[in-house]
């Protein structure tokens, strides 16, 4: 954390980490990205996360509870979709982060190999 910033109380914290947590399941993180397009209904999601009806009913219900997706019926379908679009901040953040870290590590391992040529 930077300096300059002010000290997070230690609900602040808590509430942080249960964010954190939220976001810490990779089915959870593929339901997200699914929606990233746009509104989906359950059917939709469960076909292109490849995973079962009631395991993503499970998801969607922790993700909408949270805070993180929003659920609209429509007669005898619920459709869902993104109602936090910082996720996808969040998300690109960790991923740049990481696509750096393996570039660096990637770099290393070249040299490391040229050398034992």
């Amino acid at each position: 954390m930077k300096k300059d910033q002010s000290i997070l109380s230690i609900e602040a914290f808590e509430m942080v980490a249960a964010r954190f947590k939220v976001l810490a399941d990779p089915l959870r993180l593929r339901i997200l990205h699914a929606l990233e397009a746009g509104a989906l209904n359950v059917t939709s999601i469960t076909e292109e996360v490849q995973a079962t009806q009631p395991n993503v009913s499970k998801h969607l219900k922790t993700l909408q509870d949270a805070g993180m997706v929003a659920r609209r019926q429509q007669g005898n379908v619920c459709f869902y979709s993104i109602a936090d679009e910082s996720i996808f901040q969040l998300c690109d953040l960790v991923r740049s982060s990481l696509l750096e870290r393996f570039a660096a590590h990637a770099s290393i391992i070249g040299k490391a190999t040229a050398r034992r040529r």
